[in-house]
């Protein structure tokens, strides 16, 4: 979301979030990175890779910045519906923007995430507007005669009324398990890491400190991978250089696998913290 439109020759401004703020950005900010030359407000929600949400209330204000300017919402939902934290019954419950009446959202979704269906490769893009659909159509011709027709039949029983309930079922219960034992890792090293707990997805963000000092994010994964086998993402490798210390946790595997790893994780912490190097010093 960062790289491809840049590479594609478009001017990129970051909408920051912050810990602070649960990980929602401002509507100010909004407000004050808009030009006269923008296009297109991108959002991620459920977020990658914090786990936050974007409300429904919150999502309003967004089409009214996007309304009063003539822009475009790309609105990638890719993780939904995997809402372990949040429900339906909440007033503030967010739906798809597609749902919300603004002819120029547009969503991609995809089986790979919420769905857990990566092998594949099938996913969609959706808007109201008919001339943006007719011009994203038009590029597709271009770039992708056809994807495999075995991979539209799987997508189609998976999202198919007789399926598809039972198949999220399975995986927001087990996003829901899975939180909980991650809950327990952060409470068990909270003199190491710190979080703002995800409300919906299947990642998370953790920051790792020693003494209050961040930790070099890419030395600390490299030596968790080589001591334990467990895989982390290096925050301020992917995301920014500001996220500093912070790793990004996929969670949503197996409970025993995810408890084993994470045991790992937490022998690692009490022995060889000290050896992994502060980002003041990378």
């Amino acid at each position: 979301m960062y790289e491809v439109p840049k590479q594609l020759g478009a001017e990129v401004d970051l909408w920051k979030a912050s810990p602070e703020n649960k990980w929602i950005p401002s509507i100010d900010d909004l407000k004050s990175l808009i030009k006269p030359n923008t296009k297109l407000i991108v959002i991620n929600n459920p977020n990658n890779p914090t786990g936050a949400v974007l409300k429904k209330s919150f999502l309003q204000q967004i089409i009214d910045v996007a309304a009063e300017h003539n822009i475009t919402i790309l609105s990638d939902e890719v993780y939904r519906p995997i809402f372990h934290s949040i429900t339906p019954l909440d007033s503030d419950f967010p739906p798809s923007i597609l749902s919300m009446g603004y002819e120029n959202a547009v969503i991609t979704g995809s089986m790979s995430k919420a769905y857990a269906l990566a092998g594949i490769r099938v996913g969609w893009i959706a808007t109201r507007s008919k001339e943006i659909i007719e011009t994203i159509a038009n590029a597709r011709h271009y770039t992708t005669i056809s994807v495999s027709q075995l991979d539209e039949q799987v997508a189609a029983f998976a999202l198919d009324q007789n399926t598809v309930h039972s198949l999220l079922a399975r995986n927001i219960q087990l996003a829901k398990t899975n939180i909980e034992i991650l809950d327990k890792f952060v409470l068990k090293n909270d003199d190491a890491c710190e979080w703002v707990k995800p409300l919906a997805g299947t990642t998370t963000f953790v920051r790792f400190h020693r003494d209050g000092k961040a930790v070099d994010s890419v030395d600390f994964c490299k030596r968790v991978l080589e001591k334990t086998g467990v895989l982390f993402v290096p925050g301020s490798e992917c995301f920014g250089e500001e996220f500093k210390g912070y790793v990004r946790i996929g969670f949503v595997c197996h409970s025993d696998v995810l408890k084993e790893g994470l045991d790992k994780v937490t022998q690692f912490v009490r022995r060889n913290i000290d050896d992994v190097k502060l980002a003041e010093e990378s």
